[in-house]
């Protein structure tokens, strides 16, 4: 494992990893290289009070290393808040692979990449995120036990994204009942921002509760294929934003709430599956909030992926993984009571809770 030089901004350079605004108290990033595949990831472990640190691996085309480094720390705090809220004995973790998902990743990559996670000796345990499949856990787990989201014909609880999406659906509910007084979303205009496994399948649930669905996403293909098998519009325009809508729903890359785009939302209620919504989690929290703008953490609705995954570890079936899903819209809700009892936003009260989780933890090791 090597460090590589880091492409940083001009007064970071001295400090590119502990002086990196993401980095968060993390325990331990790990830098992972092979010259023959071609690997080059990225191994963030955050904290693992609660248990080992459990989160995917994500493979994208980065614009440079800082951007990638600053992804994994990103997303490897959010699994500790997501597991800690959730209730799960877990830490959080996660990783990066630079690279191309459809033209650089190959078996021997991704067999090398499980060799680095085997030698960490089950401190992080990885799983599926974006640019991955069932299929490539499969391949990680031919070198290590210390991966979750295998197919089911190898003994795994498979794909997660089904049962991340339904937590999302979840929770969106649970927002729009705390904002609208019901939880009906007959009629209601929602935008879903990116439609990979989990968009898809959150439109699938949209649509059979007769909501008016509109889609956008980067890959111009995909967006006919789910327009077509669900009768929802694609939107065509330059300003998502901007547009006229009760709902929004970011499944696609993080921090799309942000100071630019706040400002123009027309939107009552944010409830994705998109990991760190939030550009600045304490201003942005705070802005939506002055504008009545009900924020459903993401951390919290889009834990159905960790739950799932977290079913081979502790080996309970499908019925404690719905149930457990379906309880998100409990805590979501319980949530926003918090909020408005507080005085505090949603993304704040449901990191107390979190830490909370932890900091109990922590007295009873000691």
């Amino acid at each position: 494992m090597i460090s590589e030089t880091l492409l940083a901004p001009q007064d970071m350079k001295q400090d590119p990893v502990f002086g990196q605004r993401s980095f968060n108290d993390h325990e331990q990033v790990v830098f992972c290289h092979d010259k023959d595949t071609g690997l080059k990831a990225i191994i963030g472990i955050h904290n693992t009070t609660l248990g080992p640190a459990l989160g995917g691996t994500r493979m994208w085309k980065y614009f440079n290393e800082w951007e990638a480094l600053n992804d994994v720390l990103r997303l490897s705090r959010g699994m500790t808040y997501k597991a800690a809220i959730t209730g799960l004995n877990l830490g959080g973790g996660k990783a990066v692979i630079i690279g191309d998902a459809k033209t650089q990743k190959t078996p021997e990559l991704m067999k090398r990449f499980g060799e680095f996670v085997h030698s960490l000796s089950g401190k992080y345990i990885t799983a599926e995120d974006v640019g991955m499949e069932t299929a490539d856990m499969d391949l990680v787990r031919e070198v290590t036990p210390y991966v979750t989201g295998i197919s089911e014909a190898k003994g795994g609880a498979g794909n997660p994204s089904p049962i991340t999406a339904y937590g999302v659906f979840m929770g969106l509910k649970a927002a729009t009942k705390f904002k609208f007084g019901t939880d009906s979303l007959a009629g209601k205009k929602v935008y879903v921002q990116g439609i990979g496994h989990v968009g898809e399948t959150l439109v699938s649930h949209l649509v059979k509760e007769d909501a008016e669905v509109v889609i956008a996403d980067i890959n111009e293909a995909r967006l006919h294929e789910v327009s077509q098998k669900y009768g929802v519009h694609i939107y065509h325009g330059n300003d998502i934003y901007a547009e006229q809508m009760d709902i929004y729903a970011p499944c696609a890359l993080g921090a799309t709430v942000n100071d630019e785009t706040i400002s123009k939302l027309t939107a009552k209620v944010i409830a994705g599956a998109a990991n760190n919504q939030l550009a600045d989690e304490v201003k942005h929290g705070e802005l939506l909030q002055q504008r009545g703008i009900a924020y459903a953490p993401d951390f919290l609705i889009n834990a159905g992926g960790i739950i799932n995954v977290y079913a081979e570890l502790v080996n309970y079936g499908k019925d404690e993984i719905i149930k457990k899903t379906e309880n998100i819209y409990n805590t979501t809700l319980d949530i926003f009571t918090k909020s408005v009892q507080e005085g505090t936003t949603t993304q704040q009260a449901a990191m107390q809770i979190a830490e909370q989780r932890i900091l109990q933890r922590k007295k009873e090791m000691n």
